[in-house]
C-alpha cells in the first residue's frame, strides 16, 4: 500500500539523494513544510523567517519498505542533536523534524526518538520535532533530483556525495 512520510533533515537536497535510491521508495519530493505562511519558497524560506523547513516527502510502498525502516535512515542521515542546522546549514530552515500524517506515524516515531534518547545513542539529546503535517509545499523544478543534475557543484562535492556515500555503505542492501 502506498504511504508518505515527511522528513526534515537538513538541506532537502541531501535527503532526496539518500532516499530516493531505497527499494520501495516511490517518489522523493523536494519541498517545504512546517511554517506559518500560506505559502513557501526557496528565497522566503532560505530568509528563516516562515517557519518552514526544508524537507523530503517520501512516497513508499509499505509492503517493501516500513515506516520503522525509514525512520531508522532518517536518525542515521543526519545529526538530530544539532538545534536549527545541519553542519554548515544553519537557521530553522535546517531543523531536524518528522512531520507525521497520522497518529500511528507519530506514536512511532515518539517511541524510536525515546528509545535512541534512552540508549545514549549521541552524547546529547535529540532535539528532533515530532509534529503533524499541516503543510507541505513542493520546491521549485530545479530542486528535485538536485544531486543527480548537478553532481558537480561544490556543495553537492562537498556535503552531499559524502553523505550519499555514507549512507550507501549502510543501507546499500536494500536500495534499488
Amino acid at each position: 500500500m502506498k504511504k508518505e512520510a515527511t522528513f526534515g533533515a537538513g538541506c532537502f537536497w541531501c535527503i532526496e539523494a539518500c532516499f530516493k535510491d531505497i527499494d520501495g521508495v516511490i517518489n522523493v519530493t523536494s519541498g517545504y513544510s512546517g511554517g506559518t505562511k500560506a505559502t513557501a519558497d526557496y528565497k522566503m524560506v532560505c530568509s528563516g523567517r516562515t517557519g518552514h523547513a526544508e524537507v523530503a516527502r517520501i512516497e513508499f510502498d509499505d509492503s517493501v519498505v516500513s515506516f520503522d525502516r525509514l525512520l531508522e535512515m532518517f536518525w542515521f542521515v543526519h545529526d538530530p542533536t544539532q538545534l536549527n542546522r545541519q553542519g554548515n546549514d544553519v537557521g530553522p530552515q535546517y531543523r531536524s523534524a518528522i512531520f507525521f500524517h497520522n497518529e500511528e506515524q507519530q506514536k512511532t516515531a515518539e517511541a524510536y526518538k525515546a528509545q535512541l534518547d534512552n540508549d545514549s545513542v549521541w552524547e546529547k539529546p535529540i532535539v528532533t520535532e515530532i509534529v503533524p503535517l499541516e503543510n507541505f509545499f513542493p520546491a521549485e523544478d530545479y530542486h528535485n533530483n538536485y544531486f543527480e543534475n548537478n553532481p558537480q557543484n561544490g556543495y553537492c562535492q562537498a556535503v552531499v556525495r559524502p553523505k550519499v556515500e555514507k549512507f550507501r555503505k549502510v543501507f546499500g542492501a536494500v536500495a534499488k
